[in-house]
């Protein structure tokens, strides 16, 4: 397997690092808009000769698909922001190579009724090109990180193993992380997060199929395990909504985010004075007015949350919660990952929410490589046997848990 893995920030960092240590693959180009941060990526792992480092604009399809054609690639690794997936998702297909992703296609909002209808769901652009995936026999895996990715694969497990039938699968994602010197330090890219926060909820019900709520809607408190603890949960539009109902039969599909009260209210503000928006707006400049997108100065104005990693304590986790029947009896489990910071920078030298974001498309690659994972079309985590994934991931020495509730 030849791999281009295409962004080398904190994701793309840490995807090298756990890679290097597994012999699955032959090549992996490290590529970047950044040349300087690509180069590191591949210095940080001591002349492993298969790695190699090049530039590359991620929404040039033109040169993308020349750099996969260079290396003799088979594999596109997207790990960018989702601005960038249809760009890459479409180099991958003119190259007639597999295509991975961690977040999908951008949704747009219902123009007249956002927090009750979907407009342009997340995905929706990727899943229209479904058949010309399939029958040109190649494979797009979306959705392939910690959430969506792990989380769609504890789904098809549950449905596998574990249950009957099930009533409802609702991914619950919780950390206790603090972040010294810094009273707002997001552990992910701000950019994601604030799409992901401010559009409208999706959820999904059978006999109902789709449909929105307003932002933050639906609190709860959940009881995150492994000394978390509880925190308040509310609706988020996530992926998982969208592609857990293709494969698994739920009768609801819900994801909630445990973003805490005073991360919910920063977000509320930065929609109120309109600094999430990403169309540009025109700002004096020493030579001239400038145009920028608002939501790319509060970037540019926050840390990278890949250089957190020292300043960081606690722990994250991933999880999907599942009510239903087995042998006639009702039954609730929360299948779950937790990764503690103090581990990850000892063990990869990268903060806990990258690595675990990080770690899920390098199982699956390894899987593909076997055969043990295998298929063609625009297909999500949950498409594929769920039991050799999670074994894998037990392998990497970053084991799973189960909670019966």
């Amino acid at each position: 397997m030849r791999v281009l893995l295409v962004g080398a920030g904190g994701v793309g960092g840490a995807i090298t690092r756990i890679a290097a240590r597994r012999p699955f693959f032959e090549a992996m180009v490290v590529a970047d808009h950044d040349p300087a941060r690509a180069g590191a990526a591949v210095a940080a792992l001591g002349g492993d000769a298969r790695f190699t480092a090049e530039e590359v604009d991620a929404g040039d399809e033109a040169a993308v698909a020349g750099l996969l054609a260079r290396h003799g690639c088979d594999v596109l690794l997207n790990a960018t922001d989702p601005r960038f997936v249809m760009p890459l998702f479409r180099a991958a297909r003119a190259a007639g190579v597999t295509y991975l992703d961690m977040a999908m296609s951008l949704s747009r909002p219902h123009a007249e009724r956002p927090y009750a209808q979907c407009g342009v769901k997340l995905g929706d652009e990727q899943f229209a090109q479904a058949a010309q995936w399939e029958r040109e026999g190649v494979l797009a895996l979306v959705g392939m990180g910690v959430e969506p990715g792990l989380s769609d694969v504890f789904a098809r497990h549950a449905a596998d193993e574990l249950f009957d039938e099930i009533e409802e699968i609702g991914v619950r994602d919780g950390a206790n992380l603090t972040v010294d010197g810094y009273g707002f330090a997001p552990s992910f890219s701000i950019w994601t997060t604030i799409e992901e926060c401010l559009n409208p909820p999706v959820v999904y019900e059978a006999g109902r199929g789709w449909f929105t709520t307003e932002p933050f809607s639906e609190p709860e408190v959940f009881d995150f395990p492994e000394g978390i603890g509880p925190v308040e949960c509310v609706n988020v539009e996530h992926e998982e909504v969208l592609l857990v109902p293709r494969w698994v039969d739920a009768r609801r599909v819900t994801f909630k985010y445990g973003l805490g009260r005073e991360f919910v209210e920063t977000l509320k503000t930065l929609h109120l004075l309109g600094l999430d928006r990403t169309d540009p707006v025109t700002v004096p400049g020493p030579d001239g007015p400038v145009d920028v997108s608002p939501r790319d100065v509060v970037a540019a104005c926050l840390p990278d949350p890949a250089t957190l990693g020292e300043r960081m304590r606690g722990k994250t986790c991933a999880g999907t919660w599942v009510r239903g029947v087995k042998d006639g009896r009702p039954r609730e489990v929360y299948l779950y990952h937790v990764v503690d910071n103090q581990w990850s920078m000892a063990e990869y030298g990268s903060q806990a929410v990258v690595w675990q974001t990080a770690v899920n498309p390098v199982v699956a690659l390894e899987l593909l490589a076997s055969g043990a994972w295998s298929g063609a079309g625009v297909l999500g985590p949950e498409a594929f046997p769920a039991r050799p994934f999670l074994d894998l991931l037990t392998a990497y020495g970053s084991p799973w848990g189960m909670r019966e509730q």
